[in-house]
């Protein structure tokens, strides 16, 4: 049975989807995203931030070739307002999802239809690159610890890949994709079934992934699966 706080899925986020460097700035968290995407360009509050701390992460940021960017976790409604009143957009709100890790381990995998594999072939990326998935976000996946990849077969043709790390009892699947011509035909499910047998193999009990609220087809299929949400957040990017 699943046990975790909202704070350790946020912490399993940070390290099955690293970001290049991490930066303290007072009571703020500034990610070096190195063009890998929100997830690892984001800043978050550790404390009660003030005005003059804001504006010092934005000039951070902007050294960073980054444009300012905030992730607020639910029940963040402070600094949430805050980002409002000084012209922050809410962009991407995201659902964490959770499962124990035996809810996708009871059906095996069938023979050839997904493998885990580390490193990725070159069709994996591929087809990560035909769902906008490029080489900056590959290498936010070779940044991570304990990490596979998971390639996916159908009708005897590569049909999709997805990306697997394990941070102490939380597995994280990240950067799912199947070819358009295979979807519907389960493969998006025996990616994630195929990453949570190298997860459990690899010390998991619990297995999480990220959805935006908007792809409710992805919300659908992982409710299918038994995932259920634990937690939300958003990000505030300037007008």
């Amino acid at each position: 049975m699943m046990r975790q706080t909202a704070d350790r899925f946020f912490e399993a986020i940070d390290a099955t989807w690293p970001a290049a460097r991490i930066i303290r700035q007072g009571p703020i968290t500034i990610r070096d995203g190195q063009g890998g995407g929100k997830r690892v360009s984001a800043a978050t509050a550790d404390a009660p931030v003030s005005g003059a701390d804001i504006s010092a992460v934005e000039a951070e940021m902007q050294c960073l070739g980054q444009h300012p960017l905030f992730m607020i976790r639910q029940g963040e409604t402070e600094f949430d307002e805050v980002l409002e009143r000084r012209g922050y957009a809410v962009v991407d709100p995201v659902v964490v999802m959770a499962t124990d890790i035996a809810n996708l381990t009871d059906v095996p995998v069938p023979r050839l239809a997904a493998f885990a594999i580390w490193e990725p072939l070159a069709i994996m990326a591929e087809i990560w690159a035909k769902g906008g998935i490029g080489p900056a976000r590959l290498e936010v996946m070779h940044r991570a610890s304990l990490k596979t990849a998971v390639f996916a077969r159908s009708n005897q043709k590569p049909a999709g890949t997805g990306f697997a790390a394990v941070d102490q009892e939380i597995a994280m699947v990240h950067a799912v994709e199947v070819l358009p011509e295979h979807r519907r035909q389960g493969v998006a499910g025996w990616i994630m079934r195929q990453a949570a047998t190298w997860a459990q193999a690899n010390g998991a009990t619990t297995m999480a992934v990220l959805c935006t609220k908007e792809n409710t087809a992805a919300l659908k299929l992982y409710a299918g699966l038994g995932f259920e949400p634990v937690t939300e957040y958003h990000y505030r990017q300037l007008s």
